[in-house]
């Protein structure tokens, strides 16, 4: 018996939106699958110069404790996840070289407001060498939940 594809969950704000919860049922759908959620810390102002290793990481980690539930419900069975580095792409390559993935499940903010899409993380990430799923939560499903305020 085959075993189950390792798949890495990268997201911040969207880590327990609708549209990255239906990709991960869908992924689960797909065949079997076990999901890692890495949901890199966000330093905001001036932590972003100052002290980019330690803010942000209780932000993070109320978030990832939000999203964890959701996604073991989405997926169909038991996830795990953690805190990651400030910067995605060295949060992505950690969480890689700790646990070994076979793909990779990106979600983003809309473009308008992503920092990450403004670095082309994605693109980033397929050079890895892995498959990646990119999925851009829209405007409309963040301002519902609250993660974006009205313009």
């Amino acid at each position: 018996m085959p075993r189950p594809a390792r798949v890495l969950v990268v997201a911040n704000r969207t880590a327990a939106t609708p549209a990255l919860l239906s990709a991960v049922a869908e992924r689960a759908d797909h065949g079997e699958a076990r999901f890692h959620l890495v949901v890199p810390a966000s330093p905001r102002g001036m932590h972003r110069v100052v002290d980019p290793e330690v803010a942000g990481r209780e932000e993070a980690a109320a978030r990832l404790e939000d999203a964890l539930p959701r996604l073991e419900e989405a997926a169909g069975s038991e996830a795990t996840g953690e805190v990651g580095t400030a910067d995605p792409l060295a949060a992505i390559m950690d969480a890689l070289y700790d646990h070994g993935f076979d793909e990779i499940l990106v979600s983003t903010l809309p473009r308008r407001f992503s920092r990450w899409l403004r670095v082309d993380l994605p693109s980033k990430v397929r050079g890895l060498g892995l498959p990646v799923t990119h999925v851009e939560v829209p405007d409309a499903a963040l301002r519902r939940e609250g993660a974006l305020a009205a313009p």
